[in-house]
């Protein structure tokens, strides 16, 4: 804590103490309060202005300070001030108070809790700002949550001061209408207990109720403004219909057949979607087929005085195309048919909420559904810089289809594909130039990560040209040029193929999502809620097309909440979990990362201690000629709960599979470092992570202790 907190801190500490040590909660008792009712009502009337001016500032002292006596206070309202002025009185001083007791919380303990806590607080967060008055009314309306709690805890969140005020002066205003009532009556009651009967308090429950209620005609009214235009059919072919047969799509039909929904899922092209066709399987294939090349040419490292390889860049492209039919099976339509999903090749669109056309060879024809899933996917970005077109430019959906090995490959972009791509075209023979217009590649991962794989390709020989702006292409007698920008400088680049990799946009057009006005969000992805469905209740979406990752197994992820909240969200409904999403980037070394890496945690102000192994250091990598990278691991400090992991070496993306168990279910590095890992393994870099962290955090007091006692014991 600062100073200033520090100040406030104990100074509250001390009116609190000094409030129970002279026990000033003798004068907030029933007792005191009838046995002094007539002196104060003589105060009262003898001075009436003063008496609301201290009676205010006490009430707002006691709620401030979390103090018992509120409930008191308020029956002391009615009694002095009468039903309308006792209760307009009450109702400013008491959210007055408890403004005062969350600006108290924010201010001595939101930053402690964010740095702690930082992505719990921030899903905590991401909620306050969508319907934070909401829940705020809902604990108001119901006085069996002691508001002094509600005070300070939403104190840590991020609701705005205003809306607490408000939402609280509102929420507050029926209880306090009965306590004041009851003071009123003061001489009726004979206990605080007495004040709220049970009838009365179901009463309050039921109106507590009251914005669940509201809130569910809300969505139900919402809904029908949605389809009120559209016709909905007494009966329906599907109980789903699944467009597109990418990831997400698989994944969701494959999910509603074997809870033996009637299931539709529809391919306008092949089975797979990206990731079998253009992404992750050819990819990968083509990076093993340059690893090995890569290894031939340290073939004396390992004891091999001489090897050669004679390869031909058509062969090595049509092993790509063996292994993506290799594959094949597990997405193609006979397996999945045998699964009971009604797969349809055609383009599929959206002619109602409930309705999809699907165009085939053989006809147009339209089907019903209950729920639609719109798993469409996304595409490589094409830039729009003057001259582009005249080039040629390739893509990761198109490069492909290369046969000749491009002697001079300039790549526009230095994030995951293009750093794979680079290196592989590397390997293979390519000149290799990479453009990125930051300081370095890799901008998601940490400094020393991108330091790393950029020293890498320097010496695989990959020209990296950081902070350049590509400006224009041209061709000059035959010959392709980028014009880029470099520190004010124009500069030529000349090459003979174009790499584009840039990202990838959300297909959100072409099967009648405008036509439906369905939401799009700031990225112009298809705009889904909690739950991934999109403004229709009925339509979902998942994968690349409605973000937030692009990735394979997110998109796999979220296809389970879509196809079970799709077909059963009647009864129970699911959030989409992100609280741990892990990815890889399959260069030479491998970077792995789960949860936040440094960087992340500074931008968001959020406290770790950092812990990091060399691989270098391992075994097993030694042995495979393999030592480099590093396992680096950010914690709460003081403990062992991961925060975030980072690898980079080889095998990254597997061995990162066990942090992201860990960080699943809450398990510290205590829990890996007690577990048996295999000797000589990779794996065995996370066991000696978690060693180093035990080592940062021995008890060193004890340890001398202990160290006098066998001592002692040597005689």
């Amino acid at each position: 804590m600062t100073r200033t907190r520090l100040s406030v801190f104990f100074g509250i500490i001390f009116l609190i103490a000094t409030f129970f040590i002279f026990d000033f909660q003798q004068y907030f008792s029933l007792e005191t309060l009838k046995a002094q009712q007539a002196s104060i009502e003589l105060y009262r009337s003898e001075h009436p202005v003063l008496a609301v001016l201290v009676y205010l500032l006490i009430y707002i002292a006691v709620t401030a300070l979390s103090l018992p006596g509120a409930t008191l206070l308020t029956l002391a309202g009615g009694a002095t001030f009468g039903l309308l002025w006792g209760t307009l009185i009450v109702s400013f001083a008491s959210s007055i108070g408890a403004t005062l007791a969350f600006l108290a919380a924010r201010f001595l303990f939101r930053e402690s809790v964010k740095s702690h806590f930082g992505s719990r607080l921030q899903a905590i967060d991401e909620g306050i700002e969508r319907e934070g008055a909401f829940y705020l009314l809902t604990l108001r309306l119901v006085p069996v949550f002691p508001f002094f709690i509600i005070n300070l805890c939403m104190g840590l969140t991020s609701l705005k001061v205003s809306t607490f005020y408000w939402v609280s002066q509102l929420g507050m205003l029926a209880a306090t209408v009965i306590y004041v009532n009851a003071g009123t009556q003061l001489a009726r009651i004979e206990s605080l207990s007495g004040v709220l009967s049970p009838a009365l308090m179901g009463s309050l429950a039921l109106l507590g109720c009251f914005p669940l209620l509201a809130k569910t005609m809300l969505t139900s009214l919402q809904a029908r403004k949605v389809y009120k235009k559209w016709h909905k059919p007494k009966s329906f072919d599907n109980n789903l219909i699944v467009i597109g047969a990418g990831s997400g799509g698989l994944v969701t039909a494959y999910i509603a057949a074997a809870v033996k929904a009637k299931v539709t899922l529809i391919e306008k092209q092949d089975m797979g979607g990206d990731c079998l066709n253009t992404g992750c399987v050819p990819s990968k294939a083509l990076i093993r087929s340059s690893q090995w090349l890569s290894d031939l040419k340290r073939c004396q490292e390992f004891g091999i005085k001489q090897a050669h390889a004679d390869f031909d860049f058509a062969d090595v492209m049509e092993r790509v195309q063996a292994v993506i039919k290799t594959v094949a099976p597990h997405d193609s339509i006979a397996r999945y048919t045998e699964l009971g999903v009604d797969v349809v090749q055609g383009a599929a669109t959206i002619i109602s909420p409930w309705e999809v056309q699907v165009k085939t060879a053989t006809g147009v024809n339209t089907l019903t559904t209950r729920s639609i899933v719109i798993a469409a996917g996304a595409r490589p970005v094409v830039a729009d810089i003057p001259g582009i077109a005249q080039v040629d430019p390739m893509t990761s959906d198109t490069i492909w289809h290369l046969r000749a090995l491009p002697q001079r490959l300039l790549v526009l972009g230095g994030g995951p594909v293009g750093c794979e791509l680079t290196q592989s075209f590397a390997r293979l023979g390519s000149q290799v130039i990479l453009v990125e217009r930051g300081q370095r590649i890799l901008p998601r991962e940490d400094a020393d990560v991108s330091a790393l794989v950029m020293a890498r390709f320097k010496q695989e020989g990959v020209d990296l040209r950081l902070e350049y702006r590509p400006k224009a292409f041209i061709i000059e007698q035959g010959e392709k040029i980028l014009i880029a920008e470099h520190q004010g400088q124009s500069v030529r680049i000349p090459f003979d193929q174009l790499l584009l990799a840039l990202g990838r946009v959300a297909n959100v057009n072409g099967y009648g999502a405008e036509e439906l006005e369905i939401k799009l969000s700031s990225s112009n992805t298809i705009d889904t809620n909690a739950f991934q469905a999109t403004n229709y209740p009925n339509i979902y979406a998942c994968g690349d097309v409605c973000g937030p990752y692009q990735l394979t197994h997110v998109a796999a992820h979220q296809a389970w909440y879509a196809a079970v909240n799709a077909l059963f969200g009647q009864f129970k409904r699911f959030r989409t979990d992100y609280s741990v999403i892990p990815w890889s980037t399959f260069t030479d070394p491998e970077v792995a990362r789960v949860g936040l890496n440094e960087q992340e945690a500074k931008a968001q102000n959020i406290a770790y201690e950092l812990v990091c192994y060399g691989i270098d250091d391992l075994d097993r990598a030694i042995t495979d000629g393999t030592a480099e990278g590093f396992v680096k691991v950010l914690t709460l400090p003081g403990k062992d709960k991961i925060l975030g992991v980072t690898i980079v070496g080889a095998h990254a993306g597997d061995l990162i599979a066990e942090f992201v168990l860990a960080m699943k279910h809450g398990l510290g590095l205590n829990k890996i470092l007690g577990t048996i890992h295999i000797y000589p393994t990779m794996a065995e870099a996370n066991k000696q992570v978690a060693g180093v962290w035990k080592r940062q955090h021995a008890p060193l007091g004890i340890l001398a202790w202990v160290q006098r006692y066998h001592a002692w014991r040597r005689g």
